[in-house]
């Protein structure tokens, strides 16, 4: 159990911003309010007060969860072709039975804005990439597609369950790949092509793939990156694989024995989607514990395809009009998210690219050239214009966008204040919207709701059908004061299970060891007694660099092999001014420096073998790593260590094998703190 840092309780300030009436009375979540309260049972709103009627909205919607969840299906008219018995069989977590019995296809839904003729001329997708030139696949060329790509699926042998992956960057073929998948009914999976092959092979050996989609390299940083090699590598470590599909980003052939992405997508079809268990495989996402493999996270079409309307319906406030962008990349789940867009019959806008060139203006630009409306980074680029000195909303056309959103790590103050102010320059009425969530439920837990005020450094409020509440030690919940992120009713989209856990060990271990029964997250959070969220951290070891979550497992494994290194230590550590620092402490072999040459080499095997993410800020000798009786590294109270808590209250001594090795980890952060 780990120990919250403190927190005083929190006054209630001026806010930042205020929804203006005419957002309010528009936004799709005050016209459901209205009509839940007609249809279902919903409190009424409360006329002039929209944080009123938020609360007690949020309130009806996990006190009568299933009623909530029907009316979710009803609103955004989800087709069941086949109905459900009941909404919420089973509200037990591990395990919760949503609408059995239900039939449905999650691509049917994200390709139904194609069946409108006058919306078929429109751009389902744009893609840019570091040349800056935005290029067009409209709704009826995105339908055509998919059914092209999913009938050459079935022609290869793909049946329901079966799993595809994807080595792809954030390209439009990703995207028809992963709706083709959904529409056979298989499970997709993917990483980025910066990840290295035995980072990949530790995902997708564990789901062993029937089909790979890869391209030949990539373009970032003004680089081609050619990935032929890791790619022959992935062929010949995956055993399962019956076909391989080649997308020629650097414009090379197909490699022997391989199809050409073009030959399966050639001719326009009208899709065919079958229609499965509301339960059925999606697709499966990795996140990383701190030990063993990464998890592999299986979330179901039905569950996805629920709190995805909700989030991208509800609290982004999207629709047809919108252009929705998210900065990622196909190995983040705010991938998977961004495509969610296309269910709200938005225009989704895939960067293929460095966040950071040619400047550190280069997402602005793509919002500014791609006329985005509800533009998706991290904090800590945020942080990084704002250090910069940029005036985007000065020096780009950034008048078409109404909506920042952040995730990865917690927005500091500044960057509130900066955001809102940059777009105050040019007099635009700027929502910033500060969101967490997490890969395990690929959604949010609280964050954007278009009808309530923002609060410096303050999440808006927890999401709807999420009873989210911040628990102290004893497992009571604690308002205005830190506590551990939990949840206390079950989510359609958490997973349905983890791959190769058979009998579910590892899931239950993973979120509901602390308190049965109970979602506990790994985060410190505060509940404020007005109902918004603030988001302190991780309160595990697990590393979390821009909302991708590492396991320290993966880094030890690559470093200790290296001769020189007896044992290693990484640390992942949130700043105040929303930095991370990822320090990497060495415990050398006998005779071994850690000189200029070996700190290259050990930063360029973590690249090379896992992906540039792993990369730690620092490589610092230590005397020793310091490990439970039990032989664990300790590496919990070593953060908090770092953090500044003090060394009595950091750790048990009784719980350490050597408390002398402590005191050098005190030392480097008392040398910090300075």
């Amino acid at each position: 159990m780990t120990t919250a840092p403190h927190s005083a309780a929190h006054p209630a300030p001026e806010p930042l911003w205020q929804p203006g009436p005419d957002r309010i009375a528009g936004a799709q979540v005050t016209r459901f309010h209205t009509w839940a309260a007609t249809h279902h049972g919903a409190p009424a709103p409360t006329p002039g007060d929209p944080e009123a009627s938020y609360a007690a909205l949020h309130r009806w919607s996990v006190d009568d969860l299933a009623t909530f969840w029907q009316a979710v299906a009803e609103w955004f008219d989800v087709r069941f072709a086949t109905p459900y018995d009941t909404v919420l069989a089973d509200r037990a977590m591990p395990g919760a039975r949503w609408f059995p019995g239900a039939t449905l296809n999650y691509a049917e839904h994200a390709l139904r804005a194609a069946e409108d003729p006058a919306r078929a001329d429109a751009p389902a997708l744009l893609h840019v990439d570091e040349r800056q030139q935005p290029v067009t696949v409209t709704w009826a060329e995105l339908r055509g597609q998919v059914g092209s790509l999913a009938a050459a699926l079935r022609r290869l042998g793909v049946r329901p369950g079966d799993r595809i992956s994807g080595y792809l960057p954030n390209v439009p073929q990703a995207v028809v790949a992963l709706l083709a998948t959904a529409a056979v009914g298989a499970a997709w999976t993917s990483c980025a092509p910066d990840f290295g092959a035995r980072s990949v092979l530790d995902r997708f050996q564990q789901v062993e793939p029937v089909v790979l989609f890869t391209v030949d390299g990539y373009r970032y940083g003004g680089k081609e990156h050619d990935r032929r090699d890791t790619v022959a590598e992935l062929r010949a470590e995956l055993p399962t694989l019956r076909a391989v599909v080649h997308v020629p980003l650097l414009g090379t052939p197909a490699p022997e024995g391989a199809l050409d992405w073009s030959e399966l997508t050639s001719d326009a079809t009208e899709p065919d989607f079958a229609q499965v268990p509301f339960d059925h495989p999606l697709w499966v996402l990795y996140s990383s514990g701190t030990t063993g493999l990464p998890k592999a996270i299986v979330q179901s079409q039905g569950g996805i395809l629920l709190e995805h309307l909700k989030q991208t319906g509800l609290h982004c406030d999207l629709g047809p009009d919108d252009r929705f962008f998210w900065y990622t990349s196909t190995g983040w789940m705010m991938w998977n998210f961004l495509v969610g867009g296309l269910l709200a019959g938005s225009t989704i806008v895939l960067y293929d690219g460095s966040p950071g060139h040619p400047d550190t203006a280069a997402q602005w630009q793509v919002a500014a050239a791609t006329r985005t409306t509800v533009f998706g980074t991290s904090a800590a680029y945020v942080m990084a214009c704002r250090k910069a000195g940029l005036h985007p909303a000065r020096d780009l056309d950034l008048s078409t966008v109404t909506c920042v959103a952040t995730t990865g790590s917690p927005l500091p103050p500044d960057g509130f204040r900066w955001l809102h102010d940059t777009f105050a320059e040019t007099g635009t009425d700027l929502w910033t919207a500060s969101v967490s969530g997490g890969t395990d439920v690929c959604s949010c837990f609280a964050g954007a709701v278009p009808t309530l005020p923002v609060h410096i450094g303050e999440l808006q409020a927890a999401c709807l059908g999420t009873d989210l509440q911040a628990w102290d030690p004893q497992g009571k919940p604690v308002i205005d004061e830190v506590g551990e992120l939990v949840v206390t009713a079950p989510m359609p989209s958490m997973p349905t299970r983890f791959w190769n856990d058979p009998d579910g060990t590892r899931y239950h271990d993973s979120y509901f060891d602390t308190y049965p029964g109970v979602w506990r997250h790994g985060d410190w959070i505060t509940v404020t007694s007005r109902g918004s969220v603030v988001i302190h951290g991780r309160s595990d070891s697990t590393l979390n660099r821009q909302g991708v979550r590492m396991g320290s497992a993966d880094i030890y494994e690559v470093v200790e092999r290296l001769p020189e290194i007896r044992e290693s230590l990484v640390i992942g550590l949130e700043l105040p001014d929303g930095g991370y620092w990822m320090p990497l402490f060495v415990h050398l072999a006998p005779g071994a420096t850690l000189d200029d040459a070996l700190r290259d080499r050990i930063k360029r095997t973590i690249r090379t073998q896992l992906s540039p993410r792993h990369v730690p800020d620092e490589i610092i000798e230590a005397p020793g790593v310091p490990h439970t009786l039990t032989g664990k590294r300790i590496e919990v109270p070593i953060k908090r260590l770092l953090a500044g808590t003090p060394l009595e209250k950091a750790v048990n001594p009784g719980s350490v094998d050597d408390l002398e090795l402590l005191r050098f980890y005190e030392r480097i952060a008392a040398d910090r703190a300075q």
